[in-house]
C-alpha cells in the first residue's frame, strides 16, 4: 500500500483535484481520474482495488486502466507526492 506525502494537501470536487506539496511548494491540477486515482489512494486502496474501481466507474478496460494507473502512481513518486509501502 502506497502512503501520500504527508505534505500534501489535497481538495477534490466535480472538475477533478487541486495538490498542494507544502514542503516543495508546488501546486498540481489533476484531471477527474487522475482526482479519484488519489482519493483511492488516501483511503489506502492498493493498485489492484484502484484499477477494479477506476474501470467500472469510467467503463474501461482493465488492462488499459492498469497501464495508466501504474503510470499515473510512478508520476506521484517522481514528484515526491507518493511513498513506497
Amino acid at each position: 500500500m502506497y502512503r501520500v506525502s504527508e505534505g500534501v494537501r489535497s481538495t477534490h470536487g466535480q472538475d477533478g483535484a487541486i495538490v498542494l506539496d507544502v514542503q516543495q511548494g508546488q501546486i498540481f491540477n489533476l484531471n477527474l481520474v487522475g482526482s479519484r486515482i488519489l482519493e483511492l489512494l488516501e483511503a489506502g486502496c492498493d493498485e489492484p482495488e484502484i484499477v477494479n474501481v477506476i474501470s467500472q466507474e469510467f467503463r474501461n478496460d482493465p488492462r488499459v486502466v492498469a497501464d495508466d494507473v501504474r503510470e499515473f502512481i510512478e508520476s506521484l513518486k517522481r514528484l515526491q507526492l507518493l511513498l513506497d509501502p
